[in-house]
């Protein structure tokens, strides 16, 4: 069972590559991520994420080198708009910052095109108009396929559609994180746009292998993150403890249910789950697409109430770099 994605038709279960060079403490060896990536398009994964803002440049490396000779086999997605610059995270969305962006990241991917293109962060202080703009040259050019945006609101979708079809917004999605359902998730199946789900198993949270945040890495992104704080780390193992019996009940995992309660919310809703675990590769893909009876879409929609969670997504500065809507 497929789902459209731009162009073309994916599983509804990708991959997001960031934690293979990127965010979530140390990563794995190279010949190990290789050999995830190759794995994945062995099991029949078909649309991969990555962006230049990863590892700075490492993980788009990464795929060129561990895939670029099976480029035939997947669906293709990258990002602009935010790099790294001197060893720092810079959002730039001016219109030639996009285009040398985009030549970096096909050298590295080995690739002459990117099937989707996302602008990562839109930068506030240049018009999202000015930034699509360019990336629909870069559509016009053959160097994408299609525009993407990431960490957006409705009304931001809608400027950006307004100037050029927008094929996908990528927004973080999962039973923790109900922002899209403010706006975004009814914009998309409106002007026909699929919705990216990015960490739809809460960071790993939901997925139930973290005991503690202290097992966390010096150099986890998710250290800096109030959900994962001890106080609302605590707080919110009661919402774990709640959907790992409904997902026994079921036959499935943790992991799986959230996904399928991702896809519940439309036919135009994929997901990225990461991982660095070739066992919770398999098992992602393993999701059964099929959906959920009504009293447990109901059960869930009651425990993880926006209102249940305990902390925000992000950090105030980093909360205030992204244009979603929030609870």
């Amino acid at each position: 069972m497929t789902r459209r994605l731009a162009s073309s038709t994916v599983n509804p279960v990708g991959l997001g590559c960031m934690s293979l060079s990127h965010a979530y403490g140390t990563p794995p060896a190279r010949e190990d991520a290789i050999r995830l990536l190759n794995q994945a398009l062995d099991l029949g994964y078909d649309h991969l994420d990555t962006a230049a803002l990863y590892g700075f440049g490492a993980n788009e490396t990464l795929i060129g080198e561990a895939i670029g000779h099976r480029r035939d086999a997947y669906f293709l997605a990258s990002k602009c708009g935010m790099t790294g610059v001197d060893g720092k995270r810079v959002i730039d969305g001016r219109p030639e910052t996009l285009r040398a962006t985009i030549d970096q990241s096909l050298t590295r991917l080995r690739t002459d095109r990117v099937d989707l293109y996302y602008l990562h962060r839109w930068d506030k202080s240049v018009p999202i108009e000015e930034s699509v703009g360019e990336l629909a040259r870069l559509v016009a050019a053959g160097k994408i396929g299609a525009i993407g945006l990431s960490e957006v609101s409705a009304a931001t979708l809608r400027r950006a559609h307004a100037v050029h079809p927008i094929a996908a917004v990528q927004n973080e999605y999962s039973l923790w994180s109900r922002n899209v359902e403010l706006g975004v998730l009814a914009a998309c199946a409106e002007l026909g746009t699929t919705l990216v789900a990015f960490s739809p198993v809460a960071r790993g949270f939901l997925a139930g292998a973290l005991a503690s945040p202290d097992a966390l890495g010096e150099r986890d992104i998710r250290r800096m993150m109030p959900r994962f704080n001890a106080e609302n780390f605590a707080r919110n193992l009661d919402l774990l403890a709640q959907l790992r019996r409904i997902a026994s009940d079921r036959g499935i995992t943790p992991a799986q249910l959230c996904l399928q309660s991702v896809f519940a919310q439309g036919e135009h809703v994929v997901a990225i789950p990461g991982t660095t675990s070739p066992a919770h590769l398999a098992e992602n893909f393993a999701t059964p697409v099929e959906p959920l009876p009504g009293d447990v879409l109901a059960e869930l929609d009651r425990i993880f109430a926006p209102t249940a969670i305990a902390g925000p997504r992000y950090p105030a500065a980093t909360q205030a770099e992204i244009d979603t809507e929030e609870f």
